[in-house]
């Protein structure tokens, strides 16, 4: 396992110390830059000031496309569901 390292990001030409692993930096770096874009997006939408209220308001978005994600037709929360079914048939066809 890595050493846990401090990695200095940007966001929105803020800077920011991020602790995290080797292993970990690229995907904290593709985090960052597609938060940033996200902030960036908002910024100049023009319909909302302040960074504060810009990281909020992409949080909520980021939060409303993670918990409506679709795969096809299917939502997370089914997939979620039907995997857990799916789980317990193979446990009772096991049991027997």
């Amino acid at each position: 396992m890595s050493e846990i390292k401090g990695v200095d990001v940007n966001i929105m030409g803020r800077d920011f110390t991020v602790s995290c692993t080797d292993e970990e930096r690229p995907g904290l770096l593709n985090a960052v830059n597609y938060l940033d874009k996200k902030m960036r997006d908002i910024r100049d939408s023009g319909k909302v000031i302040g960074v504060e209220r810009i990281a909020i308001m992409t949080a909520l978005n980021l939060s409303y496309e993670l918990l409506n994600s679709k795969n096809g037709d299917v939502s997370v929360g089914d997939i979620k569901r039907r995997i857990s079914m799916m789980q317990d048939q193979i446990d009772q066809a096991c049991e027997k």
